[in-house]
Protein backbone atom coordinates (compact mmCIF):
# COMPACT_ATOMS: atom_id res chain seq x y z
CA UNK A 1 0.00 0.00 0.00
CA UNK A 2 3.09 2.52 0.42
CA UNK A 3 4.59 1.51 -2.80
CA UNK A 4 4.35 4.64 -5.31
CA UNK A 5 4.98 5.43 -9.09
CA UNK A 6 7.71 8.05 -10.48
CA UNK A 7 4.94 10.06 -11.31
CA UNK A 8 0.81 9.83 -10.76
CA UNK A 9 -0.95 8.35 -13.11
CA UNK A 10 -4.32 11.14 -13.73
CA UNK A 11 -6.33 9.76 -16.02
CA UNK A 12 -9.67 9.57 -14.92
CA UNK A 13 -12.69 6.88 -15.69
CA UNK A 14 -15.99 8.77 -15.50
CA UNK A 15 -19.77 8.33 -15.90
CA UNK A 16 -22.89 9.85 -15.89
CA UNK A 17 -26.32 8.60 -15.71
CA UNK A 18 -29.80 9.94 -14.35
CA UNK A 19 -33.54 8.59 -13.22
CA UNK A 20 -36.28 10.77 -12.74
CA UNK A 21 -35.10 11.17 -8.96
CA UNK A 22 -31.49 11.97 -9.20
CA UNK A 23 -28.48 12.90 -11.12
CA UNK A 24 -25.41 11.26 -10.53
CA UNK A 25 -21.01 12.08 -11.89
CA UNK A 26 -18.80 9.85 -11.10
CA UNK A 27 -15.22 8.81 -11.42
CA UNK A 28 -12.13 7.56 -10.58
CA UNK A 29 -8.12 7.89 -10.77
CA UNK A 30 -5.27 5.83 -9.45
CA UNK A 31 -3.05 8.85 -8.91
CA UNK A 32 0.56 7.85 -7.14
CA UNK A 33 -0.21 4.29 -6.19
CA UNK A 34 1.12 1.53 -7.81
CA UNK A 35 -2.12 0.18 -8.38
CA UNK A 36 -6.01 0.88 -8.66
CA UNK A 37 -7.57 -0.97 -5.78
CA UNK A 38 -10.61 0.89 -5.53
CA UNK A 39 -14.09 0.10 -7.31
CA UNK A 40 -17.31 1.17 -7.47
CA UNK A 41 -21.04 0.35 -8.13
CA UNK A 42 -23.82 3.13 -9.71
CA UNK A 43 -26.95 1.65 -10.44
CA UNK A 44 -29.63 3.98 -10.76
CA UNK A 45 -32.39 1.29 -11.29
CA UNK A 46 -31.71 -1.38 -8.92
CA UNK A 47 -35.43 -1.88 -9.08
CA UNK A 48 -38.49 0.44 -10.49
CA UNK A 49 -38.26 2.59 -7.34
CA UNK A 50 -34.35 2.31 -5.90
CA UNK A 51 -31.35 3.57 -6.63
CA UNK A 52 -27.82 1.91 -5.15
CA UNK A 53 -24.76 3.92 -5.49
CA UNK A 54 -21.21 2.07 -3.57
CA UNK A 55 -17.62 2.91 -3.24
CA UNK A 56 -15.05 0.22 -2.35
CA UNK A 57 -11.55 0.73 -1.30
CA UNK A 58 -9.48 -1.87 -1.47
CA UNK A 59 -6.10 -2.82 0.46
CA UNK A 60 -3.72 -5.50 -0.04
CA UNK A 61 -5.21 -6.25 -3.64
CA UNK A 62 -8.18 -5.28 -5.51
CA UNK A 63 -9.72 -8.42 -5.36
CA UNK A 64 -12.54 -7.77 -2.80
CA UNK A 65 -12.99 -4.44 -3.51
CA UNK A 66 -14.20 -5.84 -7.25
CA UNK A 67 -15.91 -8.46 -5.96
CA UNK A 68 -17.85 -6.25 -3.89
CA UNK A 69 -18.79 -4.17 -6.91
CA UNK A 70 -20.19 -6.80 -8.75
CA UNK A 71 -22.07 -8.88 -5.96
CA UNK A 72 -23.14 -7.03 -3.34
CA UNK A 73 -26.00 -4.87 -4.73
CA UNK A 74 -26.82 -8.53 -6.20
CA UNK A 75 -27.10 -9.76 -2.67
CA UNK A 76 -29.09 -6.46 -1.30
CA UNK A 77 -31.76 -7.13 -3.95
CA UNK A 78 -31.86 -10.94 -3.73
CA UNK A 79 -32.67 -10.95 0.19
CA UNK A 80 -35.84 -12.01 1.61
CA UNK A 81 -35.69 -8.84 4.14
CA UNK A 82 -35.64 -6.44 0.65
CA UNK A 83 -38.37 -7.71 -0.80
CA UNK A 84 -40.24 -7.37 2.37
CA UNK A 85 -39.27 -3.21 2.62
CA UNK A 86 -36.91 -4.08 5.09
CA UNK A 87 -33.85 -2.63 3.22
CA UNK A 88 -31.38 -1.63 6.30
CA UNK A 89 -31.42 -5.39 7.19
CA UNK A 90 -30.95 -6.41 4.01
CA UNK A 91 -27.88 -4.11 3.45
CA UNK A 92 -26.68 -5.47 6.99
CA UNK A 93 -26.80 -9.20 5.78
CA UNK A 94 -25.45 -8.24 1.86
CA UNK A 95 -22.51 -6.87 3.85
CA UNK A 96 -21.70 -10.00 5.96
CA UNK A 97 -22.95 -12.43 2.65
CA UNK A 98 -19.44 -10.96 0.96
CA UNK A 99 -17.24 -12.88 3.40
CA UNK A 100 -19.15 -16.25 3.23
CA UNK A 101 -19.26 -15.96 -0.21
CA UNK A 102 -15.29 -15.42 -0.91
CA UNK A 103 -14.77 -18.76 0.97
CA UNK A 104 -14.74 -22.15 -0.82
CA UNK A 105 -13.32 -22.94 -3.74
CA UNK A 106 -16.05 -20.93 -5.91
CA UNK A 107 -15.28 -17.94 -3.94
CA UNK A 108 -11.42 -18.29 -4.67
CA UNK A 109 -11.79 -18.63 -8.04
CA UNK A 110 -13.98 -15.47 -8.45
CA UNK A 111 -11.05 -13.26 -6.73
CA UNK A 112 -8.67 -15.03 -8.58
CA UNK A 113 -10.31 -13.86 -12.07
CA UNK A 114 -10.94 -10.29 -10.05
CA UNK A 115 -7.73 -10.05 -8.47
CA UNK A 116 -3.67 -9.56 -9.35
CA UNK A 117 -3.32 -13.61 -9.88
CA UNK A 118 -4.80 -12.38 -13.78
CA UNK A 119 -3.14 -9.56 -14.18
CA UNK A 120 0.02 -11.40 -13.04
CA UNK A 121 -0.62 -13.51 -16.38
CA UNK A 122 -1.60 -10.92 -18.44
CA UNK A 123 -0.11 -7.64 -17.72
CA UNK A 124 -3.23 -6.06 -19.20
CA UNK A 125 -4.94 -4.68 -16.81
CA UNK A 126 -2.63 -3.03 -14.32
CA UNK A 127 -3.82 0.39 -13.81
CA UNK A 128 -7.63 -0.20 -15.38
CA UNK A 129 -10.29 1.02 -13.24
CA UNK A 130 -12.98 -1.18 -12.87
CA UNK A 131 -16.56 -1.58 -12.16
CA UNK A 132 -19.24 -3.97 -13.85
CA UNK A 133 -21.02 -3.67 -16.98
CA UNK A 134 -24.33 -1.99 -17.02
CA UNK A 135 -25.38 -5.04 -18.88
CA UNK A 136 -24.53 -7.34 -15.88
CA UNK A 137 -25.80 -5.31 -13.18
CA UNK A 138 -28.90 -6.57 -11.53
CA UNK A 139 -28.22 -10.03 -12.73
CA UNK A 140 -29.35 -12.20 -10.04
CA UNK A 141 -26.81 -14.94 -8.68
CA UNK A 142 -27.73 -18.40 -8.02
CA UNK A 143 -27.05 -19.71 -4.54
CA UNK A 144 -23.10 -19.95 -3.56
CA UNK A 145 -23.15 -23.82 -3.21
CA UNK A 146 -20.42 -25.67 -1.55
CA UNK A 147 -17.73 -27.08 -4.54
CA UNK A 148 -15.47 -29.92 -3.48
CA UNK A 149 -11.94 -29.16 -5.28
CA UNK A 150 -8.52 -28.01 -4.38
CA UNK A 151 -9.57 -24.85 -2.82
CA UNK A 152 -13.09 -25.96 -1.08
CA UNK A 153 -11.01 -25.18 2.31
CA UNK A 154 -10.12 -21.56 0.93
CA UNK A 155 -10.79 -19.49 4.55
CA UNK A 156 -11.12 -16.43 2.30
CA UNK A 157 -8.72 -13.73 1.00
CA UNK A 158 -6.70 -11.62 3.60
CA UNK A 159 -6.85 -8.54 1.52
CA UNK A 160 -9.78 -6.46 2.33
CA UNK A 161 -12.13 -3.45 0.96
CA UNK A 162 -14.23 -0.79 2.88
CA UNK A 163 -17.68 -0.37 1.47
CA UNK A 164 -19.74 2.64 1.78
CA UNK A 165 -23.34 2.17 0.24
CA UNK A 166 -26.24 4.49 -0.14
CA UNK A 167 -29.96 3.24 -1.57
CA UNK A 168 -32.19 5.73 -2.08
CA UNK A 169 -36.00 4.64 -2.19
CA UNK A 170 -38.81 7.51 -2.79
CA UNK A 171 -38.17 9.69 -0.04
CA UNK A 172 -36.04 7.60 1.80
CA UNK A 173 -32.39 7.28 1.71
CA UNK A 174 -30.29 4.45 3.65
CA UNK A 175 -26.38 4.74 3.70
CA UNK A 176 -24.77 1.19 5.06
CA UNK A 177 -20.50 1.51 5.93
CA UNK A 178 -17.61 -0.70 7.21
CA UNK A 179 -14.56 1.42 7.03
CA UNK A 180 -13.44 4.63 6.84
CA UNK A 181 -14.58 5.36 2.69
CA UNK A 182 -17.49 8.24 3.88
CA UNK A 183 -21.24 9.21 2.74
CA UNK A 184 -22.06 12.72 3.23
CA UNK A 185 -25.26 15.01 2.44
CA UNK A 186 -25.20 18.15 2.02
CA UNK A 187 -28.45 19.53 3.73
CA UNK A 188 -28.68 23.53 2.91
CA UNK A 189 -24.89 23.69 2.31
CA UNK A 190 -24.09 21.82 5.39
CA UNK A 191 -22.18 19.15 5.42
CA UNK A 192 -23.81 15.99 7.55
CA UNK A 193 -21.73 12.84 8.43
CA UNK A 194 -24.12 9.89 7.54
CA UNK A 195 -21.27 7.06 7.81
CA UNK A 196 -18.59 6.49 11.08
CA UNK A 197 -14.71 6.05 9.42
CA UNK A 198 -14.36 3.06 11.37
CA UNK A 199 -11.00 3.47 13.32
CA UNK A 200 -9.91 1.15 15.77
CA UNK A 201 -8.85 4.00 18.00
CA UNK A 202 -13.05 4.44 18.35
CA UNK A 203 -14.20 3.11 21.71
CA UNK A 204 -16.42 0.61 20.55
CA UNK A 205 -13.96 -0.41 18.03
CA UNK A 206 -11.27 -0.75 20.58
CA UNK A 207 -13.78 -2.55 22.78
CA UNK A 208 -14.66 -5.09 20.26
CA UNK A 209 -11.04 -5.96 18.94
CA UNK A 210 -9.73 -6.47 22.31
CA UNK A 211 -12.69 -8.83 23.63
CA UNK A 212 -11.82 -10.84 20.37
CA UNK A 213 -8.40 -11.42 21.70
CA UNK A 214 -6.59 -8.42 19.22
CA UNK A 215 -4.69 -5.92 20.31
CA UNK A 216 -4.12 -2.18 18.53
CA UNK A 217 -0.26 -0.93 18.48
CA UNK A 218 0.26 2.69 16.50
CA UNK A 219 -3.62 2.86 15.85
CA UNK A 220 -3.57 -0.39 13.73
CA UNK A 221 -5.50 -3.98 14.38
CA UNK A 222 -2.66 -6.38 15.35
CA UNK A 223 -0.18 -3.43 14.34
CA UNK A 224 -1.30 -4.04 10.48
CA UNK A 225 -4.50 -2.82 9.67
CA UNK A 226 -5.56 0.84 10.21
CA UNK A 227 -9.40 -0.38 9.75
CA UNK A 228 -11.40 -1.60 12.14
CA UNK A 229 -14.11 -2.99 9.92
CA UNK A 230 -13.90 -4.22 6.54
CA UNK A 231 -14.99 -6.85 3.93
CA UNK A 232 -12.53 -9.49 3.80
CA UNK A 233 -9.45 -9.70 5.79
CA UNK A 234 -10.06 -12.69 6.95
CA UNK A 235 -7.11 -13.10 8.68
CA UNK A 236 -8.46 -11.26 11.93
CA UNK A 237 -11.55 -13.40 11.32
CA UNK A 238 -10.66 -16.49 12.31
CA UNK A 239 -11.93 -17.10 15.85
CA UNK A 240 -14.59 -19.67 15.74
CA UNK A 241 -16.46 -19.20 19.02
CA UNK A 242 -17.27 -15.39 18.12
CA UNK A 243 -20.29 -14.57 15.41
CA UNK A 244 -19.22 -12.46 12.54
CA UNK A 245 -20.13 -9.35 14.29
CA UNK A 246 -17.86 -9.76 17.43
CA UNK A 247 -14.38 -10.52 15.36
CA UNK A 248 -11.35 -8.60 15.79
CA UNK A 249 -12.07 -6.81 12.13
CA UNK A 250 -15.72 -7.17 11.52
CA UNK A 251 -17.93 -6.40 7.91
CA UNK A 252 -20.79 -5.59 9.86
CA UNK A 253 -22.07 -2.54 9.19
CA UNK A 254 -23.41 0.70 10.52
CA UNK A 255 -26.74 1.62 9.05
CA UNK A 256 -28.08 5.15 8.76
CA UNK A 257 -31.48 6.17 7.72
CA UNK A 258 -32.42 9.78 6.51
CA UNK A 259 -35.86 11.27 5.67
CA UNK A 260 -35.05 13.35 2.26
CA UNK A 261 -36.42 17.10 2.52
CA UNK A 262 -36.83 19.98 0.72
CA UNK A 263 -33.30 21.64 1.63
CA UNK A 264 -31.10 18.28 0.55
CA UNK A 265 -29.55 19.21 -2.74
CA UNK A 266 -26.54 16.23 -2.90
CA UNK A 267 -24.98 13.39 -1.45
CA UNK A 268 -21.10 12.25 -1.60
CA UNK A 269 -20.17 8.88 -1.22
CA UNK A 270 -15.52 9.20 -1.18
CA UNK A 271 -12.91 6.64 -0.50
CA UNK A 272 -10.62 7.85 2.33
CA UNK A 273 -8.11 9.39 -0.51
CA UNK A 274 -10.51 12.37 -0.39
CA UNK A 275 -11.41 12.83 3.06
CA UNK A 276 -7.44 13.02 3.96
CA UNK A 277 -7.14 15.79 1.88
CA UNK A 278 -10.35 17.74 2.81
CA UNK A 279 -13.13 17.85 5.55
CA UNK A 280 -16.94 16.93 4.59
CA UNK A 281 -17.66 20.60 4.96
CA UNK A 282 -14.60 22.06 2.67
CA UNK A 283 -15.70 19.11 -0.10
CA UNK A 284 -19.63 20.34 0.30
CA UNK A 285 -18.19 23.55 0.17
CA UNK A 286 -16.24 22.97 -2.86
CA UNK A 287 -18.82 21.35 -4.60
CA UNK A 288 -21.18 24.25 -4.10
CA UNK A 289 -18.69 26.54 -6.01
CA UNK A 290 -18.28 23.96 -8.45
CA UNK A 291 -22.20 23.76 -9.27
CA UNK A 292 -22.67 27.24 -9.35
CA UNK A 293 -20.16 27.75 -12.03
CA UNK A 294 -21.51 24.48 -13.82
CA UNK A 295 -24.72 24.56 -16.12
CA UNK A 296 -27.03 22.36 -15.30
CA UNK A 297 -26.48 19.86 -18.57
CA UNK A 298 -22.61 19.52 -17.68
CA UNK A 299 -21.70 16.73 -16.45
CA UNK A 300 -21.24 15.92 -12.64
CA UNK A 301 -18.35 13.32 -13.33
CA UNK A 302 -16.59 17.22 -13.98
CA UNK A 303 -17.05 18.18 -10.54
CA UNK A 304 -15.43 14.78 -8.73
CA UNK A 305 -12.18 15.34 -11.47
CA UNK A 306 -11.76 18.69 -10.75
CA UNK A 307 -12.09 17.56 -6.62
CA UNK A 308 -8.75 15.22 -7.62
CA UNK A 309 -7.19 17.83 -9.48
CA UNK A 310 -7.40 19.71 -6.00
CA UNK A 311 -6.23 16.71 -3.94
CA UNK A 312 -3.29 15.45 -6.23
CA UNK A 313 -0.21 15.74 -3.93
CA UNK A 314 2.55 17.42 -6.16
CA UNK A 315 5.08 14.67 -5.25
CA UNK A 316 5.09 11.14 -3.77
CA UNK A 317 4.23 10.09 -0.25
CA UNK A 318 1.67 11.94 2.35
CA UNK A 319 -1.71 12.95 1.69
CA UNK A 320 -3.25 13.14 -1.71
CA UNK A 321 -1.04 9.92 -2.79
CA UNK A 322 -3.71 7.40 -2.72
CA UNK A 323 -6.32 6.27 -5.36
CA UNK A 324 -9.11 8.49 -5.48
CA UNK A 325 -12.98 7.67 -6.23
CA UNK A 326 -16.09 9.74 -5.99
CA UNK A 327 -19.76 9.37 -6.66
CA UNK A 328 -21.74 12.92 -6.57
CA UNK A 329 -25.36 12.48 -6.52
CA UNK A 330 -27.62 15.21 -7.26
CA UNK A 331 -31.40 14.89 -5.84
CA UNK A 332 -33.72 16.55 -8.74
CA UNK A 333 -36.87 16.98 -6.86
CA UNK A 334 -36.16 16.63 -2.94
CA UNK A 335 -39.02 15.46 -1.02
CA UNK A 336 -41.75 17.32 0.14
CA UNK A 337 -42.02 15.49 2.95
CA UNK A 338 -41.69 17.96 6.51
CA UNK A 339 -39.47 15.40 8.13
CA UNK A 340 -35.73 16.40 8.64
CA UNK A 341 -34.12 13.85 11.16
CA UNK A 342 -30.87 12.24 10.22
CA UNK A 343 -30.65 9.17 12.43
CA UNK A 344 -26.57 8.57 13.57
CA UNK A 345 -25.36 5.79 12.77
CA UNK A 346 -25.56 2.52 14.57
CA UNK A 347 -23.88 -1.11 14.75
CA UNK A 348 -26.88 -2.68 13.79
CA UNK A 349 -29.71 -2.63 10.90
CA UNK A 350 -32.04 -0.98 13.32
CA UNK A 351 -31.27 2.95 13.04
CA UNK A 352 -32.67 5.12 15.94
CA UNK A 353 -33.80 8.79 15.36
CA UNK A 354 -31.85 12.00 16.46
CA UNK A 355 -31.41 15.57 15.32
CA UNK A 356 -28.89 16.13 12.10
CA UNK A 357 -25.10 15.97 13.23
CA UNK A 358 -23.15 18.73 10.88
CA UNK A 359 -19.66 17.97 9.99
CA UNK A 360 -17.86 17.50 13.43
CA UNK A 361 -14.42 17.67 11.25
CA UNK A 362 -14.81 21.16 10.35
CA UNK A 363 -15.47 22.61 13.50
CA UNK A 364 -12.24 23.36 16.31
CA UNK A 365 -11.88 21.06 19.02
CA UNK A 366 -11.61 21.49 22.61
CA UNK A 367 -8.32 20.39 22.16
CA UNK A 368 -7.69 22.96 19.09
CA UNK A 369 -8.54 26.21 20.82
CA UNK A 370 -6.22 24.88 23.84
Amino acid sequence: MGIYLSAPKTEKASEDGENGMLRFGLSSMQGWRASMEDAHAAHPYLDESTSYFGVYDGHGGKAVSKFCAKFLHQQVLRHEAYLAGDIATSLQKSFLRMDEMMRGQRGWRELAVLGDKMEKLSGMLEGFIWSPRSSEANDRVDEWAIEEGPHSDFSGPNSGSTACVAVIRGKKLFVANAGDSRCVLSRKGQAHNLSKDHKPDLELEKDRILKAGGFIQVGRVNGSLNLARAIGDMEFKQNKYLPAEKQVVTADPDVTSVELCDDDEFLVIACDGIWDCMSSQQLVDYIHGQLKTTMQEDKLSAVCEKVFDRCLAPTAGGEGCDNMTMILIQLKNPSTSDASAIDQPQPSAQPTTSPPASDASAQPSEADRS
